[in-house]
């Protein structure tokens, strides 16, 4: 009788709806990371299609692993100082996070690898800048550095919120800079970084001059209805709860990706004469870049236009890369860094009390929350761009970065994985390289 009343005192706190949602959103974003192998995939040459996709994957490896060690504990531990950077030996390994906390609303473990898996991407976007070009070994190494040393910190400036005795980062905390899902930690970060590090490494052999069109636009459209679909565990999941914002987010996430699809097309349209599946792809991407730090804060209508302007100003943004010469192979600053910029300026524009704490100017609101928003932006790209350049500077002056150009010029599938995506030749149809050639005939 005694056990029975003691367990009534202790009656665990546990939203198990909540729980399941914070799971299910996990997986869902972690599903971003095939669909981004296939969305970048599709869009480069046949000759690298495997390394691409090997990137991604890689970094899927590398960065849980190091956020699990050590990232999650500079992201989320005890503020060190000035709010830049969390305590690194605090979490160390998840350390004492295991136990049950019965006045949890969901087991902290599952918020530690969801915010990981944002990390995940983070790092894996940043491949689509060096496509065709990149070492292998020296990729995962960077990975797992630039988790440590670049995604980490802004993480914790924008994510880690104070309470109680816990002080976090000082864009959420100082600053008050609005950041639903990873418009700062995210979108402008990777982009500054893929700007950086492309470069470091230099244009590929005949940039500007020999075609480089995407070899296979199916993949491509493929990874978009990925990403889209896991999107949604990026952007509602963040809302931390099954709950009515998570509804308004997860329509907001729908709305920009619609409207940054239509714009994107509309200006091919009217500048080129043609509205592509390529189009489609990045315009989908565009609006949801550029919701991802706003759709906790706009409402549908607001959403809408987030999308619009986003695909209107990421496909005129693309083009930039020839005029100032630098190769952004997958236009990852055009889409990433410039919609990143576009959806965090904008909460101080059309962020609405309807749905959040603060309205924007558009509402109002004035221009303070906008000034803040500005701050965020500026000083999320500025680190991240210099912080990055030093770091692929370094890798490429101790055991180097970029392929030889003979190897660049054969191909980096062959060259660094020993595989080709697609083998076409009937000499070799039906040969299983582990057994040898002819062995897929039966034996007597």
């Amino acid at each position: 009788m005694l056990h029975s009343f003691a367990a009534l005192a202790v009656t665990p706190q546990l939203d198990t709806g909540t729980t399941a949602w914070l799971l299910i959103s996990a997986a869902l974003v972690l599903l971003m990371a095939p669909g981004l192998a296939f969305f970048y995939g599709g869009m480069v040459r046949s000759t690298s299609v495997l390394n691409m996709m090997m990137m991604v994957f890689g970094a899927l490896a590398v960065v849980t692993v190091v956020w699990v060690l050590v990232g999650y504990s500079i992201a989320f531990g005890d503020d060190l100082g000035l709010g830049l950077v969390g305590d690194p030996t605090q979490y160390l390994g998840f350390a004492g996070m295991l136990a049950d906390d019965p006045a949890a609303a969901y087991p902290v473990t599952i918020f530690a690898i969801f915010q990981g898996l944002f990390a995940v991407i983070t790092v894996a976007l940043i491949a689509g800048a060096i496509a065709d070009r990149t070492k292998f070994g020296t990729w995962l190494l960077f990975a797992g550095l630039w988790t440590v040393l670049v995604y980490a910190p802004v993480a914790h400036w924008i994510f880690d919120f104070s309470a109680g005795d816990h002080v976090g980062g000082w864009m959420a905390n100082s600053l008050m800079a609005k950041d639903f899902a990873g418009g700062t930690a995210v979108e402008i970060n990777s982009g500054a970084a893929g700007l950086a590090v492309a470069l470091v490494l230099g244009k590929r052999i005949g940039f500007g001059r020999d075609p480089m069109r995407p070899h296979n636009l199916t993949l491509t459209m493929i990874g978009a209805g990925l990403l889209w679909f896991g999107w949604f565990g990026f952007n509602a999941g963040s809302a931390l709860a099954a709950n009515n914002l998570a509804a308004i987010v997860f329509v907001n996430t729908l709305l920009a990706g619609c409207t940054g699809l239509l714009a994107w097309l509309l200006v091919e349209k009217l500048r080129d004469g043609h509205a592509t599946s390529f189009g489609a792809a990045s315009g989908v991407v565009a609006g949801l870049v550029a919701i991802t730090p706003a759709c906790g804060f706009v409402t549908p209508i607001g959403a809408m236009l987030v999308g619009i302007t986003a695909g209107a100003i990421c496909s005129l943004a693309i083009g930039l890369k020839y005029k100032l010469g630098y190769d952004d192979s997958l236009d990852v600053v055009g889409v990433h860094l410039v919609g990143g910029l576009v959806g965090t300026i904008i909460i101080g524009l059309l962020a609405s009390k309807a749905v959040t704490d603060v309205d924007g100017l558009f509402y109002g609101g004035g221009v303070d929350q906008l000034g803040r928003q500005l701050v965020a932006a500026g000083a999320t790209f500025a680190f991240s761009f210099i912080a990055t350049a030093l770091l692929a500077i370094a890798l490429e002056k101790t055991i180097g970065f970029r392929v030889h150009e003979d190897d660049e010029a054969s191909g980096v599938d062959l060259v660094l994985h020993a595989e080709t995506a697609y083998d076409l030749h009937a000499s070799t149809g039906g040969a299983r390289p582990h057994v040898g050639h002819g062995s897929g005939t039966l034996l007597p």
